[in-house]
């Protein structure tokens, strides 16, 4: 009897990378911010009004960021694809010998390497896109991939920042508005961190205390250098 075998391969790398830049630090940086400023001043007010503009000013520029990325990883490629098209019109020899190194590096006798070799020079877009993917290591990347790069990172920074400045709204004071941040953006930081290492084929709880304790430094770090510099002045 067969048993049926599904094979799991992550899918969407691109999609849950910017989900995991932009949640990363949407729940440390405004956390961490909010966490220095309560050390610093006696009002609410204040903190939600910085915490929010810094959630404004955090989300376009990773947003940006992530846009300018994705540009050039279609700008990259298209100039590659480019480059192989001419070198294969133009040194086609040059590219068939390439072919061959790449079997032969997988272990395929000579007669073998010379029949895909020609085989695959029969047909040119499958000869660029073959060199394209095993020589230079490319997959081509979707035509909308600086948008949709920019709206998950700044999405999911909007999201995360809001979840450690939201307690401040609920709060009379600063401390108090802290240890309810402190609470839901760790539990939030666990969670994060559990499910991205699970996606990512790494240890869950491992992960999960990483990602937290790397928030909570963070925010810890703003919130003594705060206080430092308020005692000064």
């Amino acid at each position: 009897m067969h048993q049926h075998h599904e094979e799991e391969h992550l899918k969407s790398s691109a999609f849950i990378t910017d989900i995991v830049i932009g949640m990363a630090d949407g729940l440390t940086v405004p956390f961490a911010l909010a966490a220095g400023l309560s050390g610093a001043v006696q009002s609410n007010t204040i903190v939600i009004t910085a915490g929010v503009a810094e959630i404004v000013a955090g989300s376009i520029a990773m947003g940006l960021g992530g846009y300018l990325a994705g540009r050039t990883e279609v700008e990259h490629y298209q100039s590659e694809l480019k480059r192989e098209y001419d070198e294969v019109e133009h040194l086609p020899e040059k590219e068939k010998a390439e072919v061959r190194e790449v079997f032969a590096n997988y272990g395929l006798s000579e007669q073998s390497q010379n029949i895909i070799a020609d085989e695959l020079a029969k047909d040119k877009d499958h000869w660029v896109n073959f060199m394209m993917k095993f020589e230079l290591g490319l997959e081509e990347p979707h035509p909308n991939r600086a948008r949709n790069s920019a709206a998950t990172i700044g999405t999911s920074y909007i999201i995360g920042g809001l979840i450690p400045l939201t307690a401040y709204f609920f709060t009379p004071t600063p401390n108090e508005g802290l240890v309810v941040s402190a609470i839901l953006t760790t539990l939030c930081l666990f969670i994060f961190g559990y499910f991205k290492s699970k996606v990512t084929g790494q240890p869950p709880i491992q992960g999960a205390i990483k990602v937290t304790l790397i928030g909570l430094a963070a925010a810890a770090a703003a919130f003594f250098v705060a206080k430092i510099f308020a005692g000064m002045f």
